[in-house]
């Protein structure tokens, strides 16, 4: 999911012998294209990417091959440095404080890493919540969290829950990752004449591939017609993506979430940014080996699929979804807010740790490239995260 913005080539074919991604691969394409016959032909992207992601058992994220780190296709904050996830820790404290018996409810926890750091930084400084309760879709992300978290923090891990779904109630901070870089998107495209059409998943001599057909999606032609409203996406050829499951997913967190602090961590730009005329054919990227490429349909259920987050919709959305804005910024900004520069102090390994809080902070590197949104519900503070620069007035 960490990525850039340069465009490169497919990396190589998986190695014929690795016959769990060959199984993988043959089962899930089987899967997709009994789908798109089962849909006249043409399957919408958004599911063409739910599937390749999260298709029980074969998609990429609950599949069992390694995803995150050295040995994955990607490498996330977390694993750069433990000063990610301590310094996210400060701000979690400041809401702990504030709310009796709060919880914290992260999203998609990777390898765990993010948990540990977070759980070790609270129990230094008393302010460990009642629960650390953890969405994860796929067993085996689950296995290997559990397994990390009691390794690293034993006395820790009867306070840790794992979750199939939302729960009923959370008081307390909800942490989203990179998250939303992975939800499944519409794809747009407007042909020679300036009119929109949907891209669609289908089928030429035997191999899947982008097919531009009339707008079939429910909701889709409204909010490219709203994007032109603003003058944006108007020049023909043009292609981009949209989130239609930002604002369901929002609401249904919201309505759980009675009172406390969301915060949204991703790589994205404010809407104007988004869908700047030069930015014309979108945002979607893969990642296999630790290599970028454009082909969604080369590693199926083998790498990941990612678009950047539009910010502005997802301060829409969460507005429209009943929560208050808190701030945006950028990574950067967020991380010194929440004392980066004092944990850095406070490290055994300094020096080590210098070099990873670079990639945290430069403007080259993760720095600027990824912003933080905290929505929050029932509370008016101001947060630390937030402080140093708060740039809501750019979205």
């Amino acid at each position: 999911m960490t990525q850039h913005d340069t465009r490169r080539q497919p990396p190589d074919e998986p190695n014929d012998t690795d016959t769990f991604a060959a199984e993988i691969n043959a089962r899930l394409q089987d899967r997709i294209r009994a789908e798109i016959a089962e849909s006249a032909g043409l399957l919408p992207f958004d599911r063409f990417m739910e599937l390749a992601l999260y298709a029980p058992g074969l998609g990429y994220y609950v599949a069992g091959a390694e995803k995150f780190g050295p040995d994955g296709d990607f490498t996330t904050a977390p694993e750069l440095s433990p000063l990610f996830g301590r310094s996210i820790a400060n701000q979690c404290a400041e809401v702990l404080e504030r709310i009796p018996e709060a919880e914290i409810l992260e999203f998609g926890a990777g390898s765990g890493a993010l948990a540990i750091q977070i759980l070790g930084r609270l129990a230094e400084i008393d302010a460990l919540p009642k629960r650390y309760r953890i969405l994860e879709p796929s067993p085996e992300l689950r296995r290997r969290q559990h397994d990390r978290i009691q390794q690293r923090l034993p006395h820790l891990i009867d306070r840790c829950e794992w979750l199939d779904g939302l729960p009923e109630r959370i008081q307390g901070i909800v942490i989203a990752n990179e998250v939303l870089d992975a939800m499944p998107v519409h794809r747009f495209r407007l042909d020679d004449a300036g009119e929109p059409l949907e891209v669609c998943v289908g089928e030429r001599e035997g191999a899947l591939t982008d097919v531009d057909a009339p707008i079939r999606s429910p909701g889709l032609a409204e909010r490219i017609a709203a994007l032109q409203a603003d003058g944006f996406a108007l020049t023909p050829g043009y292609a981009s993506e949209i989130n239609l499951r930002l604002a369901p997913w929002l609401s249904a967190l919201s309505d759980v979430l009675e009172r406390g602090l969301a915060l949204l961590i991703d790589y994205g730009y404010s809407r104007s940014a988004y869908y700047q005329p030069d930015r014309s054919m979108g945002t979607l990227m893969c990642h296999y080996r630790h290599q970028a490429h454009e082909d969604p349909y080369r590693y199926i259920g083998l790498q990941d699929i990612t678009a950047h987050v539009d910010f502005t919709a997802v301060a829409e959305a969460g507005l429209g979804a009943g929560f208050e804005q808190a701030g945006f910024t950028t990574q950067a900004h967020f991380l010194i807010g929440c004392g980066i520069d004092q944990l850095l102090s406070e490290s055994p390994d300094a020096l080590e740790q210098t070099l990873a809080a670079k990639q945290l902070l430069l403007p080259t590197e993760m720095g600027e490239r990824f912003k933080v949104m905290g929505l929050d519900k029932g509370m008016t503070e101001s947060w630390r995260g937030f402080s140093v620069r708060d740039l809501s007035d750019r979205l």
